[in-house]
């Protein structure tokens, strides 16, 4: 190759580097296996929407770090090994930064996967412990509530309690287990006795048998730890079979926005642990609760529906800082980062990968003519996030 060759050769590489589709910056590709099917496809639902929201709202306003938001959702039907399945092909197809998934069961199915597939996966709904202690992995970290947090919103609602015999029915998973023991943790820890404890399958139709347990065990209070349409079925038999108007009844996840509309009046009055509410006082908040009453008109956002939009804003947040959409690169960003949360600023602890969030208490109230939770206590992040217990070993 002659000089001037070799002249031509580097003005069409310059001119190469320099064109439009070289600079174009690579897509955000966040993949969704979420449950669109069966008990849990409300929940999948409420993921999908503030998903939306957030991936329509960065490409309005240019995108993450000038990158397009790009989203799949795959149906995981909650089921573990459907959502290691989706997951793999999510991240197979390009869409590494995964989120969404409804069941602890699926999170805990996807966290061993993740290096094999060169992906992350961000948590917005799990709550089990072991999501982020004894099954902790590198590239799994959760940016809602766990079930030591509840427990400690649990405690000092406890204390304010008459109630001394308890009954807990849970789904049977690990995380209505989890909730179930920790339950039982901070009643005991107050005088209190568990009695019964049931745990049904997802997807239960007839709660006859479980209801007739829990109303033979003579108790004062019930817990209950199932959503969805679990928690819709069971309230709904519960209250024909006269349970409600004879026991207390207090859960997690048992009486949200959604399940709420589902109720009706069986919910007026049931207590529980309020993570997310669309009434936290905060700029971020407000302005999430504006846009999402833009897009979907007559509705606020739910607690699943909160805490997933703020999982994205996360993920966009940590791309900024990584200047990469490498899996890898933006787990670096996550670790030990605080970041701007709809609860105002929140750290995303390096030694568990969890967010440490404040977290409510309340109870379902009338406000103006619709049933809704009112959260009555706050707890502090700090004190509301108990401390790593040592079985994430990252």
């Amino acid at each position: 190759m002659n000089e001037n060759s070799l002249r031509l050769a580097a003005a069409v590489a310059a001119l190469v580097a320099l064109s439009p589709a070289s600079r174009a910056q690579e897509a955000v590709r966040i993949g969704v296996p979420t449950a669109m099917t069966g008990a849990y496809a409300d929940l999948g639902n409420q993921v999908k929407r503030a998903v939306e929201l957030a991936v329509e709202e960065a490409n309005a306003a240019g995108g993450v770090d000038g990158r397009k938001v790009e989203v799949r959702f795959l149906d995981t039907e909650a089921k573990a090994d459907v959502a290691r399945s989706q997951g793999e092909k999510l991240a197979l197809d390009g869409y590494k930064l995964l989120v969404g998934t409804i069941a602890s069961g699926e999170g805990l199915a996807l966290g061993p996967q993740l290096a094999k597939w060169d992906a992350l996966y961000l948590s917005t709904v799990n709550k089990a412990n072991a999501i982020t202690g004894a099954s902790c992995t590198a590239r799994m970290f959760r940016a809602n509530h766990n079930d030591a947090s509840d427990g400690a919103v649990v405690k000092p609602w406890l204390a304010s309690r008459n109630e001394k015999k308890w009954a807990v029915i849970g789904m049977d998973g690990a995380w209505g287990r989890d909730s179930a023991a920790t339950f039982r943790a901070a009643a005991e820890g107050q005088g209190k006795s568990i009695v019964s404890e049931s745990f049904s399958p997802l997807g239960t139709n007839d709660y006859a048998p479980y209801i007739q347990k829990i109303a033979e065990a003579g108790v004062d209070g019930l817990w209950v730890a199932l959503a969805g349409r679990d928690a819709i079925n069971f309230a709904t038999q519960a209250k024909q079979f006269g349970l409600f108007d004879k026991v207390f009844v207090a859960g997690t996840s048992f009486v949200t926005d959604s399940t709420v509309k589902a109720m009706g009046d069986i919910a007026e009055g049931i207590w529980g642990i309020v993570n997310y509410s669309s009434t936290i006082d905060t700029p971020a908040n407000k302005a999430f609760v504006a846009g999402w009453e833009k897009k979907y008109p007559g509705t606020a956002p739910t607690n699943f529906e909160g805490e997933t939009y703020l999982g994205m804003q996360m993920l966009f947040q940590a791309v900024r800082k990584a200047k990469s959409v490498k899996p890898t690169d933006v787990a670096a960003a996550l670790e030990g980062q605080t970041f701007d949360t709809l609860y105002g600023p929140a750290l995303m602890r390096r030694e568990d990968h969890q967010l440490v969030l404040p977290n409510y208490f309340g109870q379902i109230r009338k406000v103006g003519d619709r049933l809704r939770p009112v959260a009555t206590m706050t707890i502090p992040g700090e004190q509301a996030t108990p401390a790593p217990d040592g079985s994430c070993k990252l």
